[in-house]
């Protein structure tokens, strides 16, 4: 983890607009109209309606999707009793994680009310404005009559995180350690350090999944929690069973779970090493555990550790939770988060660090691999996936448990839903893993020795589109899926230079011989090729061995190209072959050709190009709308590029009357559709949002795409070959996993739709 300088954290919160968050409008006000709509005399009219029917409050507000974090700084992270004004940073900063996680909007509001009784009539008092409520940094025991009265007294989601958060999330992680420590939760003997609000919720959370509150020993500052106590209230003397005082120490003995949420430096490598085997360690104080990850570990080998740090395996962070939380809480309107829903967030977390982690999360941890295991119990805090794995779960539990308002009907379109409030959802990529998924196809990935390619056949094996064949190094390939845990059931490995396949290159070199002989190429060059993975793979696809293959990696496109047109050839009536790229951007999915192949077609290749395109993105469920581009406008500024686009045109206009299709055009009209309809409206692309572009040379098409990519962050696919005979893809040099994975899917298509 990067050093956090004291002056680096102070410029970061008054650097440009002070503070962390700020409120954006969300109607239109650019004109008195708008003005007018939104306050007076228009905002009278949603008044009015909720004044008759309450609940419109929801349907004219933005109530449904508002939390409060609400505090008043009496036990502020590992700060302490720091007054409201100084905890507002932290406020705003939970304001912040609520947005960016869940797309949650957030007031921090902090209360200058240390007396409980005060603070809970302020917090119903100004309830009516929030859909939900998350309160924060309160201190113990007063917290634990806040919560449970507010609560009692109003009927929207309250939840104090400090207690709650981090018994949901050392919840799923506990679940997931037992498992890997082959341990049943009811038999385990379980250490606590501290006393708190959050140490209470743990526990009982961890009572609720099965543990015996006999087999809990928990301590505060003055001891063990125990039936020899008189100074317990009655949060702690639930868990005060134990008749025989013992020690801190000596509790660790036989111990199975560790708990720490108390202060650093408490636990010895001494009491580490007198736990029972595989023993589970949870040292959670802020920012020093309990014991450290380092010495915890090098006095056991066998331990499963947890920490609030994250520069250790295993953090148990808080935001792995509420923002889901309350997300599906509001979803539904629940009345209540309850103990049902709680759970079913325990459940969703610890199945989800259970599956195949996105490339993208391991990336961004700056990891090799991750995967499920003594370093991996719970889900990464930046893993995308936690909003539609816990926020259903727990929207459905507040179904099943009767405190939702608003159930939910269709699942699957809640699931995109979620994924649409993140920028998360895709239609076409959806429409594509379906499409791949109904039909799946043996591919051939032709880089195989390295990682990213191997990563990319694992996930495109687990979604059910491709049945990998891998080829390359045998030994390369084995020693990297052992390394990163890459599991591929029975699959393929061909190395094309080993003995084995001698006859095969024998009758692949033979076949090549027949199609080259007259174009310079001798018979034992053609078969001296088939030690080539590139040519190897081609040729397995050409003669019906592999439905499709995916290769480009590691090499320049040109020098991949160049064979696969050898092998394969065009398909029948092309003429001429292209590159399209799609990139994934915010206004949808942008088809872009020729970006790869054509140096400076012609206007008739132009035209065919145009057609081919729109052939094959329609095939991908979208109707494409296509702009052939240039700098002049319908002849404005004549010249050999605009002259060659308004010709192909012409011609599509005159033999494909039905094509979506207009130019030549200059990006920025075909792009801004009020801007076309102002200056040009008899253009056929009026009144249409465009998605295709045709660029009239590579140089223009391939500095666009590159452009436009690094300009919007947008993923892309491709470049797509299109015109192949076969389905041959050539992904670009150095690109990610996700985009190997979305190569592999559009390959799967076009070898369905051959």
């Amino acid at each position: 983890m990067a050093k956090i300088r004291k002056q680096d954290a102070l410029d970061y919160h008054a650097m440009g607009r002070p503070g962390k968050i700020e409120v954006i409008p969300t109607k239109p006000y650019s004109s008195q109209r708008d003005l007018s709509l939104a306050y007076s005399p228009g905002v009278a009219e949603p008044c009015l309606k909720i004044a008759e029917n309450k609940d419109d409050v929801y349907k004219y507000t933005s109530k449904s999707n508002l939390v409060a974090v609400i505090s008043n700084g009496t036990a502020v992270l590992g700060l302490g009793d720091i007054g409201p004004e100084a905890s507002k940073p932290v406020m705003e900063g939970k304001g912040l994680l609520f947005k960016i996680f869940a797309d949650i909007d957030v007031f921090d509001i902090e209360i200058d009310a240390k007396d409980p009784e005060l603070f809970i009539q302020t917090v119903k008092a100004i309830a009516p404005t929030f859909g939900g409520i998350n309160l924060e940094d309160i201190k113990a025991p007063e917290a634990f009559e806040i919560e449970r009265r507010l609560k009692e007294e109003l009927d929207i989601p309250i939840m104090h995180d400090d207690q709650h958060g981090t018994a949901i999330i050392s919840s799923a992680a506990l679940l997931n350690a037992l498992e890997l420590a082959k341990k049943k939760i009811d038999r385990v003997k379980i250490v606590i350090s501290g006393a708190g609000a959050s140490a209470m919720s743990c526990a009982r959370l961890y009572v609720a999944l099965g543990a015996k509150v006999s087999n809990i020993f928990m301590f505060d500052s003055k001891g063990l929690l125990g039936a020899f106590r008189s100074d317990l209230d009655e949060m702690k003397t639930y868990f005060a069973v134990h008749k025989k005082e013992c020690t801190f120490e000596e509790a660790f003995k036989g111990a199975d779970v560790f708990l720490g949420l108390s202060r650093g430096g408490l636990v010895s490598k001494e009491m580490i090493k007198k736990m029972a085997k595989d023993p589970i360690v949870f040292a959670l104080a802020n920012p020093d555990p309990e014991i450290s990850y380092k010495e915890a570990t090098s006095v056991r080998k066998d331990i499963i550790m947890a920490t609030g740090r994250s520069d250790h395996p295993n953090q148990v962070n808080n935001v792995l939770g509420f923002p889901f939380i309350f997300r599906g809480a509001l979803d539904v309107r629940a009345t209540s988060i309850n103990e049902a829903m709680k759970l079913a967030a325990v459940k969703a977390i610890a199945s989800l660090a259970k599956e195949t982690i996105p490339e993208e999360v391991i990336e961004a941890y700056g990891e090799k691999n991750i995967s499920f295991g003594r370093d991996q119990i719970i889900p990464k805090p930046l893993d995308p996936r936690l909003i539609y794995s816990v926020a259903p779960a727990v929207a459905k539990a507040a179904m099943e448990s009767g405190v939702a308002r608003v159930p939910i009907k269709d699942w699957n379109q809640y699931v995109q839903e979620l994924k649409a409030r993140l920028g998360l959802d895709n239609e076409l990529l959806r429409n594509i893993t379906s499409k791949a998924q109904s039909s799946p196809k043996k591919v051939v990935f032709a880089e195989a020795d390295n990682v990213k390619i191997l990563k990319a056949a694992q996930v495109s094996y687990e979604e059910g589109v491709a049945f990998p064949i891998l080829l390359g190094d045998r030994q390369i390939i084995l020693d990297l899926m052992n390394e990163y845990n890459i599991e591929l059931p029975e699959v393929t490995i061909i190395d094309p230079k080993e003995e084995a396949e001698a006859e095969r290159r024998k009758q692949f070199g033979a076949v090549f011989f027949e199609q080259r002989k007259r174009k310079g190429m001798m018979e034992f060059e053609a078969e001296k090729l088939m030690r080539e993975r590139n040519h190897f793979g081609a040729m397995m696809v050409n003669m019906g061995h592999a439905d499709a293959m995916v290769t480009g990696l590691t090499r320049s496109y040109r020098s991949n190209v160049r064979p696969l047109l050898q092998i394969i050839g065009l398909d029948k009536e092309v003429k001429t072959a292209a590159g399209m790229y799609i990139l994934n951007t915010k206004r949808g999915p942008l088809f872009l050709a020729d970006t790869t192949v054509n140096l400076n077609p012609t206007a008739e290749q132009i035209a065919e190009i145009t057609l081919n395109v729109a052939k094959t993105i329609t095939r991908l469920k979208v109707q494409p709308k296509i702009a052939l581009l240039s700098y002049s406008n319908f002849g404005s500024s004549p010249g050999p590029d605009s002259e060659k686009m308004a010709q192909a045109v012409a011609y599509l206009h005159e033999n494909h009357p039905t094509l979506h299709v207009d130019g030549e055009i200059q990006a920025n009209f075909a792009l801004n559709s009020d801007l076309l309809l102002e200056k040009f409206p008899f253009s056929r692309l009026v009144g249409s949002e465009v998605n295709t572009l045709i660029f009239p040379n590579l140089s223009s098409g391939n500095i666009a795409y590159k452009l436009l990519q690094q300009m919007t962050d947008s993923d892309a696919i491709g470049p797509v070959l299109i015109g192949l005979k076969k389905s041959i893809h050539v992904v670009q040099l150095g690109a990610s996993v996700r985009e190997i994975i979305n190569m592999v899917k559009v390959a799967v298509i076009d070898a369905q739709n051959k």
